[in-house]
Order: C-alpha cells, then structure tokens, then sequence
C-alpha cells in the first residue's frame, strides 16, 4: 500500500500568516490574545493555546483595556477596531490581505450607492467571522444569502451588487449567479464581482486531480471549516471511496482495508503536522496487522 500527502494541500498565506505572526509575538514572552479562534482547527488552535496564545470571545474582548489583541486571517468589522481605540488595546491584525481588499471594495460600493435603489448582497456562511466582517463594512445591512434558494430577503426590483466570501465554490457562485439574473425585475441591473480566493480556487481543481490518483482519500479537516466542507464534497464527487477525519483518532481499518493506495489531503485551516500525523498513524496501523 503507497501512502501520499497532497503537496498542495495545508494552511493557505493567509492563515500561514496569521500563525506566524502570533509564534513570533508569543515567543517574546508578551501576553497575547486571540478574538475568536485563529484557524478554524481545534487542534491547531490547542497547540498554540500550549504556547500561551488566549482565545477570548467578542463579550470578553469588550472588556480588555491595555491588552495585546491579534486579528485572525478572517477579518473583522469596524466595530472591533473602534473598541481598541476605546480599551487602548494593541491590535497585531493578521487579516488575510485577499479578505482585506474585498472588505475595502464592499465598503467603497456602500458608500457611494443609492440606497433606495441599490443593494449589498453577499454569498456567504452566515454567521461565519469572515462574513461578519464584510456585513460589517455597510453598517449591517449587507444581505446574505447561502445558496441559490436563499433568495426570499432581496428586492430584485432593486440592482444588485453581488459580491462571494473568498472560500466559497465558484460553481455554486456562477449558479448563484445565472439563479438571481432569471430572477430580475423592473429593469434592475445585477451587478456580480469574482471575489473567490484565487489560491482557494486553485486547490479545488488540483484536490480533484489528486483525489482521482488514489483508490482512498482522507480528508483531514475540522468540522467547523467552511474551507473544508467545499473541497471535502470536490474530493467525493471525484472519488466516492473519501473519508473525513478530523486526525489520526478517527482512522478505522474500514479506511484502508483492501485499497492499494491512499491519499491524504485537508482543507486551507488544516495543518501538515496533522496530516503527516495521519500518515503516521496508517504505517502503524498496516505494520500492526
């Protein structure tokens, strides 16, 4: 049996740089908080708990004066950056710069737009820290929507700037897309922008590939990554013998019985070290039997 890691597969820059970032600061010995988790993988998120890094909630956050606070890759709304100012709290912000730029362009498009004939719409997770954070740059109004059906809050005798959370699929972005234009009434104009993760949407074609070159694929992500989910369903679709895992605990002999290769491939919030653990686990388990 041949056991191979996806080269492509682990943190994407922006969750590489945020992690990075919190090492270097934890490493001077400085007391270091984290609002929300830092990647959306508890087992990562407990490594770095080891180290000394906090995690703390928005409720907590409003409490801290005089603290250092790092902003994860995903990005924040205004408000946060308003109540540092007010706490005197050093922000270390680790916003993805992808996530960065889209959070600029929502906020230009707000502020000029004609709101009585003009709308915000996003694809996205509700609910999820990127998200938020973009709704955040329109004062809350932006409207989200998760798929093609979610569709019953938007005037579509209203135009429509229709931006996507960058780790959404781009399939299901351009279905979205085709949906709400049949749906146009009034001669309103739906006005839709690529605001996908180019490095995100590269993974999704090269998951594929990988999960057609081996007879099992296990998907190492946690539950909670939107990421994961998206390219977990490419890896299935592709290959129906894939098992989602969240690490090495959760690998049964049904997942390698019988198979002559395996891969092993995560999501952008999944760590290496978790996937080569995976893999460790595997040779154990094939020299036990």
């Amino acid at each position: 049996m041949t056991i191979e890691i996806d080269k492509d597969s682990g943190f994407c820059f922006g969750v590489l740089s945020a992690i990075g970032k919190a090492e270097n600061e934890l490493r001077r010995g400085e007391e270091l908080y984290c609002l929300g988790d830092i990647v959306h993988n508890s087992m990562e998120c407990h490594r770095l708990q080891q180290m000394g890094l906090k995690t703390i909630n928005q409720e907590q956050y409003a409490r801290l004066r005089n603290a250092r606070v790092l902003l994860r890759a995903h990005g924040e709304p205004p408000v946060t950056y308003r109540t540092a100012l007010a706490g005197g709290i050093t922000l270390i912000d680790a916003t993805c710069p992808v996530v960065l730029k889209l959070q600029k362009r929502i906020k230009e498009q707000y502020s000029k737009m004609d709101h009585d004939r003009q709308q915000i719409v996003i694809y996205g997770q509700k609910g999820h820290a990127e998200v938020l954070g973009l709704v955040g740059q329109t004062e809350g109004t932006a409207i989200v929507i998760e798929n093609i059906d979610d569709t019953s809050c938007i005037d579509f005798s209203r135009d429509i700037f229709l931006y996507s959370q960058t780790t959404k699929s781009t399939s299901g972005y351009n279905k979205l897309i085709s949906r709400l234009q049949s749906m146009m009434k009034d001669n309103a104009v739906l006005n839709s922008y690529n605001t996908i993760c180019g490095q995100v949407s590269h993974r999704r074609e090269n998951i594929r590939i990988f999960a057609a070159s081996h007879d099992t694929i296990l998907f190492v992500s946690d539950q909670k990554s939107s990421n994961g989910k998206v390219l977990f369903d490419e890896c299935r679709q592709t290959n129906p013998r894939t098992f989602s895992i969240e690490g090495p605990g959760d690998i049964t002999p049904e997942m390698y019985r019988d198979t002559g290769s395996i891969g092993i491939c995560g999501a952008t919030s999944t760590p290496k070290w978790l996937m080569e653990q995976c893999r460790k686990r595997l040779l154990e388990s094939v020299e036990i039997q």
